[in-house]
């Protein structure tokens, strides 16, 4: 990735704009930290004291739904598929009514901190444990990546535009002791706070872009419509190849279980629903967030659309991840662009990456170690297992660094597929069937599941012509669900009555 990254016009007086700019932004997370953190203990840490309001919450996961990455590639997407990531968009949807008329009224029913604890419940100690170090494994390398970009711009923008020179791990020092300096306290009350602010930062900076590509192009908004709607990236749904991956059905059912697995079976995401103060209100949340997510998403892809013919224009040839950010940095926009540009960039990576953290040291603290929240001792563990996720992500990114090929790091996040897939298996047997398991069998039914999928993916071209992409996700919960089914054993009735 930082092989990638375009050079930048920034001098050194918009270097300490930006910079002025950078400190202000994180002033004021820290400023919303000391008030919301104010009294703070271990149930506003991990469930913000079931007292967050249901529209906040939404608009904050709007920011943590779409990292850093999303921020950059989204844009860039658009020359490759048009506007074919509307498919999955929609599957999206899909996947949000099952969280919210399945998973939210079971995590509330259930009063559960960890939503891993449904699986001890339900299947055994075995399963409930290899739910967590799933999500726990999914969420070092996700948030990681996420906040290796952060670092690289600002070692390769801010920095170098200020003629400093800071080494690479001081950087990404900096950028983990500020979540964490912001979320040790108040957990995910502030973070539900925070989220926000980055929030309507992240949708700012796509704005101002889009503005700023318009007037360049000499467009009003009627103009943008009609540029984008007539361009030669409009096409929405593709059903002419079975084999493609734009394929609409394709999309449409890895959308639908990538929301499902990604935000109804992750910790990080329903962290935040939970500290919702009720059912009805975590409905709401995930209803307006499902909506409002739809129109964010066609303004990145609109944003994309003007992008690439704002470069054919000028005879520049970027394209894909350093499309976006080689035009908001190049000489070709206002500097305003490029300083909003970083600084959405930094609030899109660190609106998921904050929440990351927190719900690592919920789960590690909950479903590793076992403690019972409750209990005022246990925030002394609390904060040492905080320190100690933020120390893992430090090592995380520190290899990412020494790899240091983009071709590689790009497919990290081909990981979520292999590390969500065995959580998809293990609630949808839970849910949807009435056996129990052997429970000791499970860790190697869910290590088995990815590497069947895997294998999967290296024959299916050559033997049916037909590449596997999003659909990678369901097809290794559907591998896991079938070993589930394998080492499955009868349970007595009155077990299944607590259960359903």
């Amino acid at each position: 990735m930082r092989n990638s990254m375009p050079s930048t016009y920034l001098g050194r007086m918009n270097g300490m704009v930006l910079l002025g700019v950078i400190v202000a932004y994180f002033v004021a997370l820290i400023v919303i930290a000391r008030v919301t953190g104010k009294n703070a203990d271990n149930d506003s840490f991990f469930l913000g004291n079931r007292q967050s309001p249901w529209y906040v919450v939404a608009f904050g996961m709007i920011g943590a739904s779409l990292s850093g990455v999303t921020f950059v590639s989204v844009p860039g997407w658009v020359d490759g598929s048009q506007f074919s990531y509307m498919q999955m968009v929609l599957g999206y949807l899909a996947g949000y009514l099952v969280i919210g008329t399945v998973l939210l009224p079971l995590y509330y029913r259930l009063q559960l901190t960890s939503i891993y604890t449904y699986l001890k419940d339900r299947l055994g100690v075995y399963s409930y444990k290899t739910g967590a170090w799933f999500f726990i494994l999914s969420r070092v390398i996700g948030a990681s990546f996420r906040l290796y970009l952060v670092a690289l711009v600002l070692n390769d923008f801010v920095f170098k535009a200020l003629d400093i020179e800071v080494p690479f791990v001081a950087t990404v020092v900096l950028t983990i002791a500020l979540i964490w300096l912001y979320t040790n306290r108040g957990g995910i009350k502030t973070i539900i706070w925070t989220d926000t602010l980055q929030t309507l930062f992240m949708l700012v900076a796509a704005v101002i872009t889009l503005v700023g590509i318009a007037s360049a192009m000499d467009l009003d908004f009627a103009g943008i419509f009609t540029a984008v709607a007539d361009g030669p990236h409009s096409q929405i749904f593709f059903f002419d190849d079975p084999s493609s991956g734009q394929y609409f059905p394709k999309r449409f059912i890895a959308g639908a279980f990538i929301a499902i697995a990604m935000t109804g079976l992750d910790q990080d995401m329903m962290q935040k629903n939970l500290s919702c103060r009720s059912l009805k209100d975590a409905q709401k949340n995930m209803f307006w967030f499902s909506i409002v997510l739809v129109f964010v998403n066609l303004i990145f892809l609109a944003l994309g659309s003007l992008l690439y013919q704002f470069a054919d224009l000028n005879d520049l040839a970027f394209t894909g991840d350093a499309l976006f950010p080689a035009i908001a940095l190049g000489d070709y926009l206002p500097p305003v662009v490029g300083i909003f540009f970083i600084l959405g960039l930094i609030a899109a990576a660190y609106s998921s990456a904050d929440s990351a953290l927190t719900a690592l040291t919920t789960s590690f603290c909950v479903d590793i170690l076992g403690q019972d929240t409750n209990n005022p001792e246990a925030r002394k563990t609390r904060n040492m297992v905080h320190i100690g996720m933020s120390v893992a992500l430090l090592l995380v990114i520190s290899l990412f660094r020494i790899i240091d090929n983009p071709s590689v790091i790009s497919q990290v996040f081909t990981v979520a597929s292999y590390t969500y897939g065995p959580l998809l298996g293990l609630y949808a047997y839970g849910l949807y069937t009435k056996w129990s398991v052997q429970d000791k069998w499970v860790p190697f039914v869910c290590i088995i599941a990815p590497f069947l999928g895997f294998l999967l993916t290296q024959m299916s071209v050559a033997l049916w012509d037909w590449k596997i992409s999003f659909e990678l996700l369901p097809i290794n919960g559907l591998f896991a669900f079938i070993g589930l089914v394998l080492i499955r054993r009868k349970v007595e009735k009155s077990t299944l009555k607590t259960q359903s």
